[in-house]
């Protein structure tokens, strides 16, 4: 199954570039009856054109909707490419401030000697 659904739509990506191959090959296996009904010098006794005449207009018209489906395809990626910028509804936190308590006042003289000062043993000096 799922090399049947690989094949189609290799079929159909490529199917595009053949266009022009599908015109002509459709123009030659009815080429004897447009030439008798459809084309402009059917009427005429030495007639040259046996339809060639159907067939580039047939090429034209497929060569312009070509260019614009290729035109229209451009729009589209054109749109596809502008990018929308989604806000976010990010929310301002204040910052969390902690206060310590400072033991060390510089605005008066200190009182007394602290005695939990490291002080290093005296035989390593």
């Amino acid at each position: 199954m799922r090399k049947i659904i690989i094949i189609f739509l290799s079929i159909m990506l490529l199917m595009p570039s053949f266009g022009s191959f599908c015109v002509y090959t459709t123009f030659k296996l009815n080429q004897e009856e447009i030439s008798k009904t459809i084309c402009v010098q059917r009427k005429m006794i030495f007639n040259s054109c046996n339809g060639r005449c159907e067939l580039q207009k047939s090429l034209k018209k497929y060569a312009d909707n070509e260019k614009k489906m290729h035109d229209n395809l451009k729009e589209k990626a054109e749109v596809i490419y502008i990018q929308n910028i989604a806000l976010n509804p990010f929310k301002l936190v204040a910052p969390i401030t902690s206060r310590k308590a400072v033991f060390a006042y510089f605005d008066k003289k200190p009182i007394s000697v602290s005695n939990a000062t490291f002080h290093p043993p005296s035989y390593l000096i």
